[in-house]
Parts: C-alpha cells; structure tokens; sequence
C-alpha cells in the first residue's frame, strides 16, 4: 500500500506515508472483490517528496504517536507498510538498542528503506520486502504498526490472522488510518471507519485493548491478539 497527490489537500489517495500509506497494493484497481483500494507506489523518490514533507508532522503527530506507545529502548517493531520510511526512521531513534523492521509490497520501497537506513545512520532499520497476502518479518516483535496502510489491504481478516504469529506474547497492534471527515487519504468510499476495523479484527482474534483521539485527521486504535 502507498499512495497519493498532496498530503495537504484533498487526493485521490495518500495512503502510503509511512506506515505510509505504504505501498502495499500490487494493482492498479480502485476497488476490489478483496476489500482493499489498490494502487501502486513505484517510485520511491517521487513519493518521498510527499510522504516526508515537513508539513505532515502537523497532523501526522509522529512523535506524540511514538509517545502513546511506550516503547522500551530496546523493543522491536514492524512496521508494515513503511513506504519510505516517515515512521521507521523515527521509531529507530528512539529504540537504538531494539530492531524497526520496515515492510513494504513495493521493490522500489524496500531498495529506498535500505538506502534511507544507510544514510541516517539508522543500523537497527531492517528493510523487509513483504507480499500482499503477508508481512513476512523475518521474527516476531513486540509492536506492529499499520499507518494509512489498513485500506489497501486485501483479505484483511486472513491477513491478520497469519499476522498474530509475528507477535511476541503480550505484542500489540496499531492501526492508523484516514477518519471519513479527513481532507486528504484515499477516496471517502474507501476509508474504513473504526468500527469496521474492530469488527475485522475481532473476527481474526484481537481485542481492542486502547483508542486516542488525539490526531485531527485519524484514527489510532491499538489492539492486542488473544490468547
């Protein structure tokens, strides 16, 4: 999953950005028998100049959300969408002693993750390339971390499923995405309101443990799988 047209404005979509809206899609559909909006995010360099604009941080609140999760210094997330990498980087600095691992569909992501980690000096960003039917981190984290991501996943109920078994026991998970009244995120048809993802979840075996409310233009609900 990635996306968009101007993090600002109303797009078509700008899902991708970091947690990223991330590239997740491997098609060029708008809509899908899977439930997920697909688009295609293959040009790392030109959605870097979107995903990273300065301007996000005002609505995006990246440290405040970072804050809201506690995360020991040593802790290791997944951070599934990534894009170019708005949130991996930052969650990297604050763990200097723990692993991001930063996943995303898109080859060109993935290339630009491990380039972005070379030059940020952020050794513990580890790019993963995921698959649209899987995260595919190589082990499993304390935290995963889905950021204007969720919409653009097929088969959502499978999917996080098979995505419990990248947790650790006691792991959460916290999905991030696009409010109906948001002025920019994919298009009003396809933003999935909270109760839906709750519900979604619920059937793939997680409960929703904390809500905040703290972000003007999304959602931030943290779940965590049952036993």
């Amino acid at each position: 999953m990635a996306l968009r047209p101007s993090l600002a404005q109303p797009m078509h979509d700008m899902s991708g950005a970091g947690g990223e809206m991330g590239a997740h899609s491997g098609h060029h559909r708008d809509g899908a028998s899977d439930g997920a909006f697909h688009r295609r995010f293959d040009d790392a360099e030109k959605w870097a100049k979107e995903f990273d604009k300065p301007e996000r941080d005002g609505w995006q609140k990246p440290e405040e959300i970072i804050d809201a999760l506690h995360l020991d210094r040593a802790a290791s997330v997944g951070d599934v969408g990534a894009g170019t990498g708005y949130f991996s980087v930052k969650i990297a600095k604050r763990i200097p002693d723990g692993k991001v691992f930063a996943a995303d569909v898109e080859p060109d992501m993935v290339r630009y993750l491990g380039e972005r980690a070379q030059r940020e000096q952020a050794a513990n960003l580890l790019p993963v390339q995921s698959s649209a039917d899987a995260a595919n981190l190589p082990e499993p984290v304390d935290l995963i971390l889905v950021v204007d991501t969720y919409h653009h996943i097929g088969h959502r109920t499978q999917y996080f499923a098979k995505l419990k078994s990248s947790l650790r026991p006691g792991a959460r998970l916290a999905i991030i995405d696009f409010k109906a009244d948001s002025p920019n995120g994919p298009p009003v048809q396809h933003r999935i309101s909270p109760e839906k993802v709750t519900e979604e979840l619920a059937a793939a075996g997680f409960t929703l443990v904390e809500s905040h409310d703290f972000l003007p233009r999304q959602y931030f609900l943290v779940f965590q799988a049952g036993s």
